[in-house]
């Protein structure tokens, strides 16, 4: 007997049909590399650009809907400990327009990494904070600005590129003064100082410094 099925989740069936079977597999491991910890991230962006190259029409917002129905379906077999059986049958119940290609390629990618990601899951059940991927900035000079009392007063352009508790990446791009740089920046210094001189392991250290990233940087 087929289950309920959430409002969307046909039309995400659907736009998985579309994609050739190797790009689908591909698109997997994307998203089953960071529940290993070989990756911090899903970046939909660069997914949606690898559709596009393979003649798929899909915008960002339908490729990121692919990359959400997946995450969220292989971080349940992991946390309910499902065999590659089983999560093939809950996607099948799921719509009935799952193409039998893609319900084979995540049998078997299942079956070969499934006991790896359910180990992996359980240090990563803390981390319930999005998590910093990548900064990237640069010096420049205001025409005009809010954050700026006068003209040509140099400011720093940030862009982050932030994983959501779900994995998928986002990016953040925003502009501060140079203080407001040198006071962020002395914050971070201080902070993995403090940690330095106490007890924590590398995973407590990442969820301290993303908590601190979001109240202090992200707000």
């Amino acid at each position: 007997m087929r289950g309920v099925v959430a409002p969307g989740v046909d039309k995400i069936v659907e736009n998985i049909g579309r994609l050739p079977p190797d790009l689908f597999a591909e698109t997997c491991q994307q998203i089953l590399n960071p529940l290993q910890g070989r990756a911090q991230g899903v970046d939909g962006a660069e997914i949606s650009d690898r559709f596009q190259k393979a003649g798929v029409i899909l915008d960002l917002e339908d490729a990121e809907d692919i990359i959400k129905l997946l995450s969220f379906n292989f971080r349940l077999a992991a946390k309910n400990n499902l065999t590659a059986e089983q999560l093939v049958t809950k996607l099948d119940q799921s719509s009935s327009g799952w193409p039998k290609c893609a319900l084979q390629t995540v049998h078997k990618m299942w079956s070969e990494q499934g006991a790896v990601i359910r180990t992996h899951q359980g240090p990563q059940v803390m981390m319930s904070v999005g998590q910093l991927v990548d900064v990237k900035w640069k010096l420049g000079m205001a025409v005009s600005s809010d954050n700026c009392r006068s003209l040509n007063s140099p400011y720093v352009s940030l862009l982050l590129k932030v994983a959501d508790t779900s994995g998928q990446i986002t990016h953040k791009s925003f502009e501060m003064t140079v203080p407001q740089f040198q006071v962020c920046l002395s914050l971070s210094v201080y902070f993995f100082m403090f940690c330095s001189k106490l007890v924590f392991s590398k995973i407590q250290v990442c969820y301290l410094f993303n908590i601190f990233f979001s109240a202090f940087v992200l707000r």
